[in-house]
């Protein structure tokens, strides 16, 4: 069945050559022209890496705190014995606990958007590996959300700071900010995210890195970005 798109969808896309690479801030300004749902969409970030991700020495996977935030309010769950869970609500976690919140998750409840968890409770939430780990909910060390720092972690994942990870694909898939924010904005958070990546290559990869690239709106069509237009270095 041929996925029909409507003439909203029709309009926008006719304004981007799906061939043709555009500069990084004409393409910034291209996807906030395409964001015309009637919502404040998503900016969406596409990488597409020449990494071999069955390879374990060539998963790339990373946080990044975003300049700007998400714009997106993100709730979070802290798994903590006393004091530390009512440390994490002080810093502003939606919820913290440990026993009730781990029978609500058996019972199906994952309504949250992060998890964070202290190192001395990972052996009672290994249990719920096969509920949370689908839907990347799973607390992990190299996440910054396996800590005692709990206020830390809390008040980072509230600032924005994000978890990336590349896909079956050889994708990087992320979020980073809403098609209001201004394009300075999105241009510091796409820096961010894509410097990061640039990091997190894995020393195994061989032959060119970052093969391609696409902003796009959640509901707009793609827009490639040439790689030599991106803030490589130092955000200008």
């Amino acid at each position: 069945m041929t996925h029909k798109h409507g003439k909203r969808y029709r309009a926008i896309a006719s304004a981007i050559d799906p061939a043709a690479e555009y500069a990084f801030r004409e393409a910034i300004e291209l996807v906030k022209k395409t964001a015309t749902a009637k919502f404040d969409e998503s900016f969406d970030v596409a990488i597409r890496l020449g990494v071999d991700p069955r390879k374990a020495d060539q998963l790339v996977r990373g946080t990044v705190a975003l300049p700007h935030g998400t714009g997106k309010s993100v709730r979070v769950l802290v798994l903590a014995k006393p004091p530390k869970d009512q440390e994490a609500l002080d810093a502003g976690a939606d919820y913290a606990g440990l026993a009730e919140y781990i029978e609500k998750i058996q019972g199906g409840w994952t309504d949250v958007d992060v998890i964070v968890a202290t190192p001395d409770v990972m052996g009672e939430i290994g249990k719920l590996g096969r509920i949370l780990g689908p839907r990347g909910l799973m607390p992990n060390p190299k996440s910054g959300t396996v800590t005692f720092d709990v206020a830390k972690a809390v008040a980072e994942v509230k600032a924005g700071k994000i978890e990336y990870r590349v896909d079956k694909a050889g994708i990087v898939h992320a979020s980073v900010g809403k098609c209001s924010f201004p394009a300075d904005k999105l241009a510091d958070n796409v820096a961010a995210l894509y410097q990061s990546i640039l990091r997190a290559k894995p020393a195994t990869a061989k032959g060119k890195y970052i093969k391609s690239i696409a902003f796009s709106a959640t509901m707009g069509p793609s827009v490639r970005v040439s790689e030599a237009s991106m803030p490589a270095g130092a955000t200008t």
